[in-house]
């Protein structure tokens, strides 16, 4: 039984959850394309510094330079948007987002402490020249501002623009599942940044095996839910992704950061409560309802990566690389 979608079938289908982009697209000369972006997802419109939303992450496979991860995991919070870019671009979408939180908060740095910044990224050096550095912290900063929870874009978008998936054009894909257990609904969203991938491995397509000079690949899995979940719990359906990545066909190659990150939108925690007790009400770990979000996490993630193929088009990039769209 495959669980149903939510009506966008779109992160943003998570009540408060906005997904913004910077896309990044200029031919430069006979060899250098700039092919690249930035994507932001925003937990709750508000001020996440202040109000801080209960998260856990898994590294499925560690061969990424993604910042912020050490704290989610002590802590189980987060308190920034989450961004995603491309490899050597972590730096300055970091500074980006430092500089727009800076500016909205007066505290950070001054009487609470410094903040815990989440910038996720794959390699897109097949389309994009890399080493032109494109992305500045204005860019950063534009993809938080245009955030909404309007049905987000999806394909070569954002971080998403110069990727690729099983040898043909990947990026950006998102989807959502309702999770239904007698009166009560909840919603699990996830977007997924997809560069990763042979041909000849998608197991939902008779692809032939061709030589390819991609990267071994990526991908970036951001889950979000509002449903009560405590960041053990998060982490749990963290791994759950892997079997969602296992449905596509990927084996998780040595040269490939898989990432996940799972959010909570339920239990908002404040940053400067005085008080030194905090209550929280969490779903149950035996309770049949976990079981239906195990199976919503690993039927989104093959979701996601379908859709970012489906959603791209032909996309050329650096050195007359072309990435084709998948004949899906």
């Amino acid at each position: 039984m495959t669980l149903k979608t939510g009506l966008k079938d779109c992160i943003t289908d998570v009540d408060g959850v906005q997904v913004g982009h910077t896309t990044l697209y200029e031919k430069i000369n006979e060899i250098d394309t700039i092919c690249t972006g930035v994507t932001a997802i925003l937990p709750h419109p508000g001020n996440l510094f202040r109000q801080k939303v209960i998260a856990g992450c898994s590294v499925i496979n560690g061969f990424g330079k993604t910042t912020g991860l050490v704290q989610i995991n002590e802590l189980g919070l987060i308190e920034s948007p989450i961004m995603l870019t491309n490899t050597l671009s972590v730096a300055p979408v970091m500074q980006g987002t430092l500089t727009y939180m800076l500016n909205r908060t007066k505290e950070i740095g001054d009487t609470t402490g410094t903040i815990n910044l989440i910038v996720g990224e794959c390699n897109d050096s097949y389309l994009n020249s890399i080493r032109l550095q494109a992305i500045t912290p204005s860019h950063a900063i534009k993809a938080i501002e245009s955030a909404s929870t309007k049905s987000c874009e999806e394909g070569a978008v954002g971080a998403g623009t110069g990727m690729q998936c099983f040898g043909y054009k990947g990026g950006i894909g998102t989807a959502s599942r309702l999770i239904e257990v007698e009166d009560v609904t909840y919603t699990l969203g996830g977007l997924v940044v997809s560069n990763y991938g042979k041909r000849e491995q998608a197991t939902f397509a008779n692809w032939e095996h061709t030589e390819q000079e991609t990267p071994d690949g990526s991908i970036m899995m951001i889950l979000a839910t509002d449903a009560p979940l405590s960041d053990r719990q998060l982490k749990r359906i963290t791994k759950r992704c892997a079997a969602g990545l296992g449905r596509t066909g990927s084996a998780i190659d040595h040269g490939s950061g898989d990432i996940a990150i799972a959010f909570s939108t339920a239990n908002q925690v404040l940053h400067d409560s005085k008080n030194h007790l905090t209550t929280a009400t969490y779903i149950r770990d035996d309770h049949p309802m976990m079981n239906q979000i195990f199976q919503a996490v690993v039927e989104l993630i093959e979701s996601c990566v379908l859709h970012s193929l489906q959603k791209s088009e032909t996309t050329l990039g650096r050195s007359g690389h072309k990435l084709e769209k998948a004949p899906l």
